[in-house]
């Protein structure tokens, strides 16, 4: 029996493997991946030798469903009868209750709102625990998770709203990365110039976040001189309307999850 299978060999389900296997967490033979296309299965095969990638579930302890949403239940399901006691589900929009009705009674799911930084090993994760997940199945899906990014739990009511603010969140700075590039192309620099220095700012000021603790606030005025550069830029985007804007883009983006989560009217 296999320590973990991983059902979907996407890039999110690779991505989880290659965390898993860098960390120490699981060599490639304690691993599994289920992937029904022969040229994925191929490629998954060639990037990581030992790792045994089949087309059908087989016997695991446990299973990561890593599909898209309206092939997870199923997916779970299988896992479920191949002897899995405990189901991590990553795919968007899936309740805990809707994998526990074709699951036997008792198995512990646990539902997560990963982002596509985790592609990377830097990504955000939120979890949140079914009806007979436990502090320890928690545990575990922390650790699955870990091997690409941060971990965070909560209750299965605020998925909604980590879709909306972290798993939607990538395409924000994407979109902030975007104007910022252009706007360096607007006052002179070569493109190529404007890219790597604006890449290089959201980079170094998230690391400055994260590393030193400090509140965004705190560290917005440490940059803002009185009648400086800086404030006379941070006007300019407040009049634009910028933070009402992020406001209002995680607002829809939650409550558009919780659209796609009810199913059709």
């Amino acid at each position: 029996m296999t320590r973990l299978q991983v059902i979907g060999g996407g890039r999110m389900g690779e991505a989880l493997v290659a965390g898993l296997i860098e960390s120490g967490w699981a060599s490639a033979a304690d691993l599994t991946v289920v992937e029904v296309d022969p040229g994925r299965r191929a490629e998954l095969e060639s990037a990581h030798p030992g790792l045994d990638v089949v087309a059908e579930p087989v016997a695991a302890e446990a299973a990561v469903v890593a599909v898209k949403p309206d092939g997870a239940p199923a997916a779970a399901a299988a896992a479920g009868r191949a002897g899995a006691v405990r189901v991590l589900c990553i795919a968007a929009g899936v309740g805990t209750a809707d994998l526990e009705n074709d699951l036997p009674e008792g198995t512990a799911v646990v539902r997560a709102m990963p982002n596509t930084p985790a592609l990377v090993g830097v990504g955000a994760s939120a979890i949140a625990a079914g009806r007979h997940a436990g502090d320890a199945d928690l545990a575990w899906a922390e650790e699955v998770l870990g091997a690409v990014g941060k971990v965070v739990r909560v209750p299965e009511a605020h998925l909604d709203a980590v879709t909306g603010l972290s798993g939607s969140g990538p395409a924000y700075v994407f979109l902030l990365a975007e104007a910022m590039i252009d706007a360096g192309v607007l006052v002179g620099l070569p493109r190529a110039t404007s890219r790597e220095l604006a890449v290089q700012t959201l980079l170094g000021a998230a690391t400055l976040l994260d590393r030193t603790g400090e509140t965004p606030e705190a560290l917005r005025a440490q940059v803002t001189s009185p009648g400086g550069t800086t404030a006379a830029g941070l006007r300019a985007l407040e009049a634009a309307g910028v933070r009402a804007g992020v406001l209002d883009a995680v607002v829809a983006a939650t409550a558009r999850s919780r659209e796609l989560g009810a199913g059709p009217a």
